[in-house]
């Protein structure tokens, strides 16, 4: 499916899981994105992450709607598989679809425009050279005999200036090869829309308000 129009199915089904109190409905999600998770060969790193990364926040609201809310366990229980929900629909974009890929359609797609989207591959593409950076300022520092903790804003502070100047870098090339903004482009790699991305995208939209139905008991 084209990455956009997935990132809009998936945003259409967190906001309809978030105003839908079915705890059968959430398990169901669940089941079906571990399903197609595995189907992508996850690492056990990876699967382990997805069920304990949620599971302090999960434990807390449902002891929170436990002990001081109106609904009971039922609706406890609720709240804590939908954090797991959304957890495990984003994993399944993340999985499959990459960042590129998606601004790209994005640009391409649903015009969103060249500027917004070559600033967020930017600065996704920039993140692990400021990281890199940054041990390189800590390096630095304990070869002074100046510990830098994590938390200094001195830091961050270094890593801001060597972005700043790294983005002006990158601008200067991008004018240099000859972008110009709001003028038509060629595409080197071009992500189209199709008619079967479309019938892929309301299939899925029909299976879940089918499901959704067929679960329309407020607390099942």
């Amino acid at each position: 499916m084209n990455p956009g129009l997935k990132l809009i199915l998936m945003i259409i089904l967190v906001l309809e899981i978030s105003f839908i109190e079915n705890l059968s409905l959430n398990v169901i999600i669940i089941i079906i994105c571990l399903i197609y998770l595995l189907k992508k060969r996850p690492s056990s790193k990876q699967l382990v992450g997805l069920f304990l990364g949620p599971l302090i926040p999960a434990v807390g609201i449902f002891l929170s709607q436990m002990f001081y809310g109106n609904g009971g366990s039922l609706l406890a229980g609720v709240f804590a598989t939908r954090i797991y929900a959304y957890v495990f629909l984003g994993a399944c974009f993340t999985f499959s679809t990459n960042m590129t890929d998606l601004m790209k359609a994005l640009e391409q797609s649903f015009h969103v425009p060249a500027k917004f989207v070559y600033g967020i591959l930017s600065a996704f593409n920039l993140l692990p050279k400021v990281i890199q950076q940054i041990k390189v300022i800590r390096t630095a520092s304990l070869m002074r005999g100046v510990k830098i903790n994590f938390w200094s804003p001195k830091i961050y502070f270094k890593a801001i200036l060597s972005a700043l100047q790294w983005s002006q870098n990158l601008a200067e090339a991008m004018e240099s090869h000859g972008f110009v903004e709001d003028q038509p482009r060629s595409q080197y790699h071009p992500i189209r829309l199709t008619q079967r991305d479309w019938s892929q995208f309301f299939a899925i939209l029909v299976v879940f308000q089918g499901l959704v139905l067929i679960l329309n008991s407020k607390f099942l």
